[in-house]
């Protein structure tokens, strides 16, 4: 999976933020991929900080652009941008002490075309990074939400691997039905950025009717919009699991599906089965999870967790920079 996103970047090459630049893991990643040479780290942070914190941890990121907002020469530019941006909602005061923690300045690093990508959340929340990112970056054109997906990959007994993609786990906590509609949508645009070709289970205790009550009609109509909505996708629901992933049982109970016994992308109903789906996918089945990837927003941003490692600071770096 990272060869096929790695030859994308580097067909293409793209700058990616990382708003925590002094942060070892943040370092180590970037000294690797400044190894690697097809993704450019720009570090927000005092380059003689930075330059010492990568020193005393061994790692080299010469050739890192290293951007300080305490002498960033178009402050007063980015200012009046985002004062723009907010449009009343905060002061140029207010707009100038946000700019000073990384988190804001490195994404409008991003809004003003200084990189094509943001990776934060070393030492930030989950929401300290998408809030500037809903503030500034807003969602793209004809989307109305932001959500997340997980991708998870194990290997196959041939040498290859296994790709399958879950949302939304950890952003939408009780989507309604039209955002659901928008989560599958989202997520099958993310699944062909990974070469899938997405094959859509909306997910329920039900398939095809078997079950009923208020949360099965809500999977059920969410389904039908979608495949309104995008005709040349495979989506089917409502579905159990069982019928999304065993063709026998997928054959038996939703006869005829395109996509029972053969799904790769899964909606869930609400966050609680979504984070808990991935998280039994991942502990008990052996796949290794790549996420939360953000899906909706106008610029590839994406969340790093507290207690990361550089090695999932490397993997979440392609990934975010290859949704471009």
């Amino acid at each position: 999976m990272f060869e096929f996103l790695i030859e994308k970047l580097k067909a293409q090459p793209r700058k990616i933020v990382f708003t925590e630049g002094t942060d070892a893991r943040i370092l180590e990643a970037s000294d690797r991929l400044l190894k690697d040479s097809f993704l450019k780290p720009v570090l927000v942070g005092n380059p003689d900080e930075v330059h010492a914190a990568a020193a005393k941890a061994g790692f080299d990121v010469t050739g890192a652009e290293i951007i300080d907002p305490a002498n960033f020469d178009r402050m007063d530019e980015m200012v009046e941008t985002m004062v723009a941006l907010r449009k009343g909602k905060m002061t140029e005061e207010q707009v100038r002490n946000a700019l000073k923690k990384g988190n804001y300045f490195g994404t409008m690093l991003v809004k003003m075309g200084y990189a094509d990508a943001l990776l934060g959340g070393a030492t930030y929340s989950t929401a300290d990074t998408v809030r500037p990112a809903l503030q500034i970056i807003k969602t793209k054109p004809g989307s109305k939400i932001v959500s997340s997906c997980f991708v998870l990959v194990r290997p196959t007994e041939n040498e290859g691997h296994e790709t399958i993609v879950m949302a939304d786990c950890a952003i939408c906590i009780k989507p309604s039905e039209d955002e659901l509609v928008e989560i599958g949508l989202q997520t099958a645009e993310t699944a062909k950025i990974f070469g899938l070709e997405p094959r859509i289970a909306y997910l329920s205790y039900s398939t095809k009717g078997s079950g009923a009550g208020e949360d099965v009609d809500k999977m059920r109509n969410a389904c039908a919009k979608a495949k309104e909505a995008a005709p040349d996708l495979a989506i089917d629901g409502e579905m159990q699991f069982d019928a999304a992933v065993s063709p026998t049982v997928g054959q038996l109970k939703f006869p005829g599906s395109p996509v029972a016994g053969q799904a790769n992308t899964f909606v869930f109903p609400d966050i609680n089965a979504g984070n808990i789906g991935y998280k039994i996918a991942q502990r008990l089945g052996g796949f290794a999870a790549y996420g939360p990837i953000l899906q909706g927003l106008n610029a590839p941003i994406n969340d790093l967790s507290r207690g990361c490692n550089a090695e999932e600071v490397y993997t979440m770096a392609i990934i975010t920079a290859a949704l471009g």
